[in-house]
């Protein structure tokens, strides 16, 4: 026996092991057996598996780790680990492809809430009653959504108006981020528009992404990804606005307060928002400027007479009074209440 066993790379144990078998059973006996134990105290209850199954079938786009905490928030005293969630997944065949991607951006994320809202119009699409065009406020701090209208048309009184529903809601933020389309983007000459005009007058301050770099509003274009995968690619036709608006209503609480967000550590958007502290004005108070500040109308086609030239400030502020401050020799900079919004030079020709 010992020189077999050598011969063979096995142990003693072993080889006298498969003896027994084979005087026992046969050549039967021999056949490779599963090492899969005869019992599993430790397998996950089939209440808890169903209850798995359930969520996902409800949310197909969550993976182990969201299920592995909303069943946690649901009071489940031992939820299965999220690489067991994956492992039910997989056996009960509602396991998706997995998707990587490479990330070769760096995350930023403002302090608190409200210091920072990122606003855009996502991608359109046909309804039976025309296309609709998904309007998005999202907080940045806390990736709260709080706005999310289906909208007829991508105008500045459209956007104006939901704007309002939500500053009258949720207060002003002190800082917005858009990119550079229409209706808060222009050319680079005249950037800013009657919509960002009316922002800043409000005491918000508008900012602009870089051109062709949506990154920038990276938390806004992963939560149009999740809005396509939970909400718009699961129904293929749309009967009007009204039933998307609905769509979205729902979407939206699950969104804010039960959807775990792994950018929060798995805390929902709505565990991390408060409303903001300045509430939005009745009637717009007068714009006032320093005592040594210049005075200037801007004037039509968005022009200012200074200093026996005229300068190119943006037509988003005809008839409005803008202020001039010195900064080095023969620059000074433009302001609208209190957001710089252009500089200009007496020694460059583009006046």
């Amino acid at each position: 026996m010992s020189t077999l066993c050598r011969q063979y790379g096995v142990s003693r144990k072993t080889g006298y092991k498969w003896l027994q078998r084979l005087r026992s059973e046969g050549w039967e006996g021999l056949r490779d057996r599963s090492r899969r134990p005869h019992r599993s105290p430790r397998r996950t209850s089939a209440e808890v598996e169903a209850l798995v199954c359930t969520l996902r079938t409800e949310h197909p786009a969550w993976g182990g780790r969201k299920l592995h905490h909303v069943l946690r928030g649901d009071g489940v005293l031992h939820p299965p680990a999220p690489s067991t969630i994956t492992g039910i997944l997989d056996r009960t065949g509602l396991l998706a492809a997995e998707r990587r991607r490479q990330r070769d951006w760096q995350r930023f994320e403002e302090a608190r809430p409200n210091g920072l809202w990122q606003m855009d119009f996502k991608g359109h699409f046909a309804t039976g009653e025309g296309r609709c065009h998904p309007l998005t406020v999202l907080d940045d701090h806390s990736r709260f959504n709080v706005s999310l209208v289906a909208c007829s048309n991508e105008r500045a009184e459209t956007v104006q108006q939901h704007l309002k529903h939500a500053f009258q809601r949720y207060g002003l933020p002190l800082r917005m981020l858009m990119d550079n389309g229409s209706p808060w983007g222009s050319d680079a000459t005249n950037r800013h528009t009657h919509l960002t005009a009316w922002l800043i007058r409000l005491g918000i301050t508008v900012l602009h992404g870089r051109p062709y770099h949506p990154q920038t509003q990276g938390k806004e274009e992963r939560f149009h990804r999740t809005l396509t995968e939970e909400v718009l690619a699961r129904q293929p036709s749309w009967t009007g606005l009204g039933e998307v608006q609905c769509a979205f209503a729902a979407w939206r609480d699950v969104y804010n307060l039960r959807r775990p967000h792994e950018a929060l550590d798995h805390a929902t958007p709505a565990s991390r928002y408060q409303p903001s502290s300045r509430p939005f004005p009745i009637t717009l108070a007068p714009i006032e400027y320093a005592p040594g500040d210049q005075v200037r109308k801007v004037q039509d086609k968005g022009r200012i007479s200074f200093r026996g030239r005229e300068f190119l400030v943006s037509r988003a502020f005809i008839g409005q009074p803008v202020a001039l401050r010195p900064q080095a020799d023969g620059v000074w900079d433009v302001y609208y209440c209190h957001q710089r919004v252009r500089r200009i030079s007496f020694a460059s020709t583009d006046a």
